[in-house]
């Protein structure tokens, strides 16, 4: 079985589309290589209607499908481990449900799997038809992505790829609080291919993924896959130190020579300053890599489930679930 995990939030707008879109994705799969497809969408505490109208539209679609509702928003990366835990196939697909990213994407990663040409395969952006500052805030965040977490990361950034069933278990081995999927899938290794796209005009709404957001999952990334700050910090103490020295002998020389009557207050107050901020800095650093490490201590589980329903296709009727507090 192919199991293909949307994560869903604000996209209440893109249920029909998906349904639709989805359906031939799952014929094209059945006639290529005779597996069923199951679609598993997972609404992360979305305030509008994404989770009823799914819940309306679902049991009369074609194809195999589960409905899991979490108990708050927990994020998309939560909501991709939700639904990978769930899924029951052999081979995985992470797909946005704002559909940006062209469903035929799917095609391309199942027929790599099922040959095992890869384990792991990313869709990699070569244009985008986004609006011009969301192209540039986009291009920024992966160049620095890049730059300072994963260098051999496609130079578009990668928001979707399928695996087969060892990375996926691999994957959820890897309870990480404030991590970075995308760079957890680069730092497992194995086999990795690329399939080059044009991702789509969005259709409806505006993206949740804001500045923001990107700049939190920038700064999660970072801390959870190098010590970058903290070579900075430790550069930034030498050179201060440096500074400080030259300063303090330039002071004396000064004091000899008899050009100065005593210590200069601006040097006083420049050094005082300076190591003061260099103190905060290095604190904030630290503070950053403590808090994580304290939050990966808690075990608490990264998503609550809250809801699940489960659709055989058309014919079936759903059997829903009551979650309590499943561990996802």
């Amino acid at each position: 079985m192919f199991s293909v995990i949307v994560p869903v939030y604000r996209n209440a707008e893109f249920v029909p589309q998906l349904i639709a879109e989805f359906t031939g994705i799952s014929e094209t799969v059945a006639e290529r290589h005779g597996l069923p497809v199951e679609f598993v969408f997972v609404v992360d505490g979305s305030p509008d209607d994404s989770h009823r109208l799914l819940k309306a539209a679902l049991p009369q679609a074609p194809f195999r499908s589960q409905l899991l509702l979490h108990a708050r928003n927990f994020g998309s990366f939560a909501a991709i481990r939700t639904g990978l835990r769930a899924a029951k196939g052999d081979f995985f697909a992470v797909m946005a449900a704002d559909l940006q990213e062209p469903p035929e994407l799917l095609l391309e990663f199942i027929d790599r799997l099922v040959s095992d040409h890869s384990d792991i395969v990313v869709g990699v952006r070569e244009g985008r038809d986004d609006p011009g500052m969301t192209r540039l805030s986009a291009n920024l965040f992966w160049a620095l992505y890049r730059r300072f977490v994963v260098p051999e990361i496609p130079a578009g950034g990668v928001d979707v790829f399928g695996c087969n069933q060892r990375i996926r278990d691999e994957l959820l081995q890897l309870e990480e609080a404030n991590s970075s999927l995308v760079g957890l899938v680069y730092w497992l290794g194995f086999r990795r291919s690329e399939v080059p796209y044009q991702r789509r005009e969005r259709a409806h709404g505006k993206s949740t993924w804001t500045l923001g957001k990107k700049i939190d999952y920038l700064m999660d990334s970072v801390f959870a896959f190098t010590d970058l700050p903290i070579r900075i910090l430790t550069v930034i103490g030498l050179l201060g130190f440096v500074v400080a020295g030259c300063l303090a002998i330039l002071v004396i020389i000064m004091r000899l020579t008899g050009q100065i009557e005593a210590a200069g207050y601006a040097a006083t107050i420049v050094v005082i300053t300076f190591f003061g901020a260099l103190n905060t800095l290095g604190v904030g650093f630290i503070g950053s890599y403590a808090w994580r490490s304290y939050e990966n201590t808690k075990k608490r589980p990264l998503a609550l489930v809250r809801t699940v329903s489960t659709f055989e296709g058309s014919s079936e009727a759903p059997a829903d679930l009551l979650y309590t507090g499943r561990r996802a």
